[in-house]
């Protein structure tokens, strides 16, 4: 059965070495006659494995000893409740910029537990774009600045990260698709099922200072120190997550790093992007300065012609290009494991579908 041309914005698409290294070491990892799924997590075989993990990540990202890097469950989505927990002290208050869908259920967490400030918001707008690090009303004694570099359903991203201290960014959909500068955050997290693995696990990439504003009315489990000091092994992590994780940081180091998976990403993304703005049969919604390349947003000029589109594509191996039920049109993630023949595919689909409903 031939494999399907992935779109889905996560669980995503993985790098089919990845899956076919994984399907060969299913049944027995590294002679121990077990899979790592059988693996005890206190074993030296998976011992190996997260401490290799961890060594990737901090050597494509060029993260210091300055920082943690944790493997841990719940997602991003737990995030938007910890951070807070965590970073804010009593009394005090923590700013957020409103980019749209992710960014507002972050608030929403903050808000339940303290003082939140809205540094900027999109929303009256549509949120078209992210804003320009000049727009924000930053408070002048603020927590922490929190932000999401790329809105998975809107289709935009931050080309320019706002130069503030104690920044703090949800990196979901598009974690080491481009060449970041990790120092100029205070953490990054990301769930991993979009570009790093399987849904379940969540990468954070912490500035240990910050964990000395923890407070001892944090529950144990939910505070930053207790995975720190148990280096992600506090209770059973997600062993095959944090495996997968290893296998897709290996794929990436022999494309070249980050560097080298940014080039063929801006590649992919620019001819889907100049496929849509070839005619008015496409639109996309986007202020082009904004643009994700990793989630292409764009409409047509009915809905039932986006029925008919999604409804031609899926027939023709095309997957998971109906935008989100909360938005609507159409939308292509193309993470990482995305190969560029999927999007060439996409864009032949296209300009056919376009001559014949045109």
């Amino acid at each position: 059965m031939a494999r399907a041309y992935n779109f889905n914005a996560g669980p995503a698409a993985l790098p089919l070495p990845v899956l076919e290294k994984a399907q060969a070491e299913m049944t027995d990892y590294a002679g121990s006659g077990m899979s790592v799924m059988e693996l005890s997590h206190r074993s030296k075989e998976f011992q190996a494995i997260i401490d290799a993990a961890e060594a990737n990540v901090r050597s494509l990202m060029g993260v210091s000893d300055d920082y943690a890097v944790l493997f841990l469950q719940g997602g991003a989505s737990l995030q938007f409740a910890t951070i807070p927990m965590n970073f804010r002290r009593e009394g005090k208050t923590a700013d957020y910029v409103d980019t749209g869908s992710w960014a507002s259920k972050a608030i929403k967490e903050a808000k339940v537990t303290g003082s939140t400030h809205i540094a900027w918001s999109g929303k009256e707008a549509g949120y078209p774009r992210c804003p320009k690090p000049s727009e924000l009303d930053i408070s002048p004694d603020t927590e922490y600045v929190h932000i999401c570099s790329n809105e998975t359903i809107g289709g935009i991203r931050y080309t320019e990260f706002p130069k503030v201290d104690n920044l703090i960014a949800d990196m979901s959909s598009e974690i080491m698709s481009r060449v970041i500068d990790v120092n100029q955050f205070a953490m990054i997290y990301a769930g991993a099922q979009k570009n790093l693995g399987p849904s379940g696990l969540a990468l954070v990439i912490l500035r240990k200072d910050l964990i000395e504003r923890e407070s001892a009315n944090v529950p144990i489990f939910m505070r930053y120190s207790t995975h720190v000091e148990n280096a992600s092994l506090y209770n059973t992590p997600n062993t095959w997550g944090i495996y997968i994780l290893k296998l897709v940081t290996e794929w990436l180091q022999g494309l070249g790093g980050i560097a080298g998976i940014q080039a063929i990403n801006e590649r992919k993304a620019s001819k889907l992007y100049a496929e849509i703005d070839s005619s008015d049969f496409w639109k996309c919604p986007i202020d082009k300065e904004s643009r994700s390349i990793m989630n292409v947003v764009w409409r047509l000029p009915s809905e039932e012609l986006e029925e008919k589109f999604v409804a031609e594509s899926k027939k023709a191996g095309l997957i998971g290009l109906k935008g989100h039920r909360s938005v609507g049109g159409l939308r292509a993630s193309i993470y990482n494991a995305v190969p560029e023949e999927a999007v060439d595919a996409l864009v032949a689909f296209m300009k056919d579908f376009k001559a014949a409903n045109g």
